[in-house]
């Protein structure tokens, strides 16, 4: 199936009329900086969505990006930084320079020897200085729990790592045992002591290949359901959701688990 340019050119115009003067107030407001939420915010919908095997919402939701996209290309352009044509012929040779393997000649026996040629392409095709650190190219930006998973598998490509799970299990103790004592001795370290002990269940997650973001929205998503299950029965029974009334929330939270 080839894509028909025309729908593409559609969203480009509605996006130049949205900002015209005889456009939308609120779009004409937008810039890069008040767009950031919006483009954090779709995304991890369309993450929920995909999760959910949702095929009309993962729709939407990736429709709702390319609108970001698309309106922060041409932000750009109208300041004369670059233009949305710059944003894909730059994509579109980034990925034939990367791939050799499937655009020339070079052959390679799996992922991993791809992503080492990936970084070596950036470096001595791209001119890209190597950094100060290894960890110089992960985003600060990033969201604490994501900056975390990638500084952790960036130092074990070079085997700062842990041998075996059973290490990383002890870890996780010791930090529970830190927080533990931090909070009994009231000291000011129990925030220090909570993010160590976090970092460390992350590096577990990592150890098993296990996306910690991901993880830990498909709890919040199973949280949800079970507490709006709650929800309904209390209301069913005329019961206040309350302190007083744990006991019952449990007995329901109980039978959601079941379900």
């Amino acid at each position: 199936m080839n894509l028909d340019m025309k729908t593409f050119q559609k969203l480009y115009d509605i996006i130049v009329k949205l900002r015209s003067p005889e456009g939308c107030p609120w779009d004409r407001e937008q810039n890069p900086q008040t767009l950031r939420t919006y483009l954090v915010e779709e995304t991890f919908e369309c993450i929920e969505a995909i999760d959910e095997n949702d095929h009309t919402h993962v729709k939407e939701e990736l429709g709702d990006i390319f609108l970001l996209v698309t309106m922060l290309s041409y932000i750009y352009q109208e300041a004369g930084k670059f233009s949305l044509e710059d944003v894909l012929e730059g994509i579109s040779e980034k990925l034939i320079r990367r791939h050799p393997h499937v655009f020339g000649k070079l052959e390679v026996k799996d992922s991993a020897e791809v992503l080492s040629n990936w970084d070596k392409i950036k470096i001595e095709q791209e001119g890209r200085k190597p950094k100060d650190s290894i960890l110089d190219g992960i985003s600060r930006a990033m969201p604490p729990l994501e900056h975390a998973y990638k500084l952790q598998k960036k130092v074990a490509k070079i085997g700062f790592d842990w041998n075996f799970i059973e290490e990383l299990f002890l870890k996780i103790e010791e930090e529970i045992n830190e927080t533990e004592e931090a909070i009994l001795q009231n000291q000011d370290s129990v925030e220090e002591e909570l993010g160590d002990m976090l970092f460390s269940v992350v590096n577990l997650c990592r150890f098993l290949n296990v996306d910690p973001s991901l993880a830990l929205q498909r709890t919040n998503n199973k949280f949800t359901k079970r507490f709006k299950y709650i929800e309904k029965k209390m209301q069913e029974s005329n019961q206040e959701m309350k302190k007083e009334n744990l006991a019952i929330m449990e007995k329901f939270w109980d039978e959601a688990k079941n379900l």
